[in-house]
């Protein structure tokens, strides 16, 4: 009986001292992005705005992470030149084969680089980028802390990252309110790992858009 006791002492020990387990988040289905291109996006999602917040103009390298079906990657590369670079990341193979196929369509193919991330790493050149954008991406991470950090990585002393996510106010489109994330969650995630707040923008109707910036050492 005293073994018993001990097995499975040892046994709630152990489990005690592993981590968690990620939770894992679903991911958008390749065969429902015309769900996220209505007609009226642009009116409601007001692209140039988010971009000028983030200070993307002509020749900036960025990237566009969680680019899905790369209704933003577009507008990017339009906005960044044939001087700029944008890097479309996104977890899915089925996602990287479609925004080829829409750059080589709109011939954006030379500004666009695609990249296959995973869970925890975006795969993104170190010390290169002027600003990350990710847009109604967030409720997806499943470890949004390990990601953040490397995100960060990539990033050249004066970069950003854009976050943009649903409000939870149940206006507008966008995914199931308990998919959606609190502002407050952001922050803490992003601070955790080594990122400001820089700024909270609030033109967007039915989102919020926060700014931050590496947090520089004391």
């Amino acid at each position: 009986m005293k073994r018993v006791r001990a097995a499975a002492l040892l046994l709630f020990v152990l489990a005690a001292g592993a981590p968690a387990p990620a939770q894992h988040a679903r991911l958008f289905p390749p065969e429902d992005l015309g769900l996220l291109e209505g007609p009226d996006r642009d009116a409601y999602q007001r692209p140039d705005r988010i971009m000028d917040a983030l200070q993307i103009g002509e020749g900036s390298v960025v990237a566009d992470l969680g680019a899905g079906g790369g209704w933003f990657t577009v507008r990017l590369a339009r906005r960044v030149g044939p001087n700029g670079r944008v890097y479309a990341e996104d977890i899915q193979q089925e996602m990287i084969g479609v925004i080829k196929r829409r750059m080589t369509r709109e011939g954006l193919e030379a500004r666009v680089h695609t990249v296959l991330g995973t869970h925890v790493d975006a795969k993104l050149p170190a010390g290169s980028l002027d600003a990350v954008l990710m847009v109604d991406a967030f409720h997806e991470f499943e470890q949004p802390v390990t990601l953040l950090r490397n995100v960060a990585r990539a990033l050249k002393p004066t970069g950003t990252i854009g976050i943009v996510n649903y409000k939870k106010d149940g206006g507008g489109p966008g995914p199931e309110m308990e998919a959606r994330v609190d502002p407050e969650k952001v922050i803490a995630d992003a601070q955790a790992a080594g990122l400001e707040l820089r700024k909270r923008e609030n033109f967007l109707r039915y989102q919020y858009m926060l700014i931050f910036g590496v947090r520089p050492n004391k």
